[in-house]
């Protein structure tokens, strides 16, 4: 009895460390003109990464992420989102975009598979890492070289496979999917309410890019 008590302490105490975000965000794309929407799901961090998660919540409550597109793809690697630019036909200025504003880093998190982080402008540009005020990213595999450089404020928990599809669709010369993919909705409920996911989307033949390429 004392053995097993013992272990159950053990257990409880190995556990008690780890907290499952109450929160999740469901997002819904749309690929070119299909009919059937795609969609991913992720946990926010709001006990790692506060103003980054409020000001996520705020946007996706109003609505601000519906119609940009996913902007940048890196085969199995990386998708970015969030730039209202993108909403527009010219492209050039993708990735530029923002609500008006920046945020304060809250980096404390690693880039794991599945990780959610807001984007910026790099070092050079912004020694203070300032997170831009909307955009984002997903780590589709380990990104190690990435730790200690971006805001993390979620984890995927459903969908990777889909956003790994996704990653490998056609993209012109600036990694921007050739076929637009967009973001139809971003809701925001209780891990509990989130719907079945449904089958990813088919993959297509791109060129592999090397993971230093992604940002500058």
């Amino acid at each position: 009895m004392k053995i097993s008590l013992l272990l159950l302490a053990t257990l409880c105490a190995a556990t008690a460390g780890v907290v499952r975000a109450s929160e999740c965000a469901l997002v819904q794309l749309r690929i070119g003109k299909e009919k059937a929407l795609q969609q991913f799901a992720f946990e926010l961090h709001e006990e790692d990464a506060p103003l980054t998660v409020g000001n996520f919540k705020k946007l996706a409550r109003k609505g601000f992420y519906k119609g940009c597109d996913v902007h940048r793809v890196f085969p199995d690697l990386l998708v970015q989102m969030g730039d209202p630019l993108s909403r527009k036909r010219n492209r050039h200025t993708v990735g530029t975009g923002g609500p008006g504003y920046s945020l304060q880093p809250e980096i404390r998190r690693k880039h794991t598979t599945g990780a959610v982080a807001a984007a910026r402008l790099p070092d050079k540009l912004n020694p203070t890492r300032l997170s831009n005020g909307s955009q984002f990213f997903v780590c589709l595999a380990p990104m190690p070289n990435y730790d200690g450089q971006y805001t993390v404020f979620g984890t995927v928990v459903s969908g990777l496979e889909t956003l790994s599809a996704l990653s490998n669709r056609p993209a012109d010369s600036n990694d921007y999917p050739v076929e637009r993919i967009t973001i139809q909705s971003v809701k925001i409920m209780p891990r509990e309410q989130l719907p079945a996911p449904p089958k990813p989307a088919a993959p297509s033949d791109k060129p592999e890019k090397r993971w230093w390429q992604v940002f500058g």
